[in-house]
């Protein structure tokens, strides 16, 4: 029998009731392969998203929204395919609605295409953190106190300047917080990476897209101003003046199930318009 993995936002019962019933009609179909929070929600046994490929499991089912997508890769170090169910608001990464969930997973069940995209690989010194599916920021951590700092593109400097801080995506998340801040959306067979000042306090500063596979190095220049980083919304670590961040093309992609054809273009127009 089949294996397949099911992570949740678990703290909305509507989305819980999905999930129930997602199990039960997958009972003679396919083991599900259900993460710890959302499994104690269901009282039974979780099995933890880092194991669910050596366990067996084939593909990811994520019920809920972007965010829960991203919480989901963040986790895996080489990426299951990811189903998204859209049980949130806008949804770039979850392509299928609730009513439609049963069947689709039926017809994935069957065999899939799988898209694959990439991601940003993140050290901070010598610290691997956690792969960017979206996008890595650098941010102020005093509220309306501009850093200053450096951005090198493979040891060539590319930018100095003071500002909120910056944001540096993948083509995937061209469409969340670097479109927000004035980045281009760019199609997500385009290899590159963007880089957007926030609020720079100079006049000449635009975005960039570089290539993927450059190394971007980030130094801050003002002493005693303490920064955050934060990968994909979720994880945040403080940084500060003589602390050296490289951001690089991760060796592992992201991967998600295609349900749809031609679907870049149209969903930006059906989403952003």
């Amino acid at each position: 029998m089949k294996k397949i993995g099911l992570i949740s936002r678990c703290d909305r019962d509507d989305v819980l009731a999905l999930v129930n019933d997602i199990v039960r009609h997958l009972k003679s179909k396919a083991v599900v392969l259900i993460d710890p929070r959302t499994a104690e929600k269901l009282n039974q046994k979780g099995t933890p998203l880092a194991e669910m490929r050596r366990a067996g499991a084939e593909f990811i089912v994520s019920i809920g929204g972007d965010g829960t997508v991203l919480r989901g890769l963040q986790k895996m170090d080489d990426p299951l395919p990811v189903l998204g169910i859209n049980m949130g608001t806008i949804g770039f990464l979850v392509d299928v609605n609730p009513e439609e969930a049963l069947d689709v997973i039926d017809k994935v069940l069957s065999g899939f295409e799988v898209e694959e995209r990439s991601r940003l690989a993140v050290k901070v010194n010598d610290e691997n953190l956690p792969p960017a599916t979206n996008e890595v920021v650098i941010l102020t951590a005093s509220p309306a106190k501009m850093l200053s700092y450096r951005i090198f593109v493979d040891n060539s400097q590319l930018e100095e300047l003071r500002a909120d801080g910056a944001v540096f995506a993948t083509p995937t998340g061209s469409t969340a917080y670097a479109m927000s801040a004035g980045g281009p959306i760019v199609d997500p067979r385009v290899d590159g990476t963007v880089i957007v000042p926030l609020a720079p306090f100079k006049l000449s500063s635009r975005p960039w897209v570089v290539p993927a596979k450059s190394e971007i190095r980030v130094e801050l220049t003002v002493p005693e101003k303490e920064a955050v980083l934060v990968i994909d919304g979720h994880y945040t670590r403080k940084i500060k003046e003589d602390d050296t961040i490289l951001i690089a093309k991760a060796d592992k992609p992201a991967r998600f199930v295609k349900t749809r054809e031609g679907g870049f273009y149209e969903k930006v127009r059906s989403k952003l318009a």
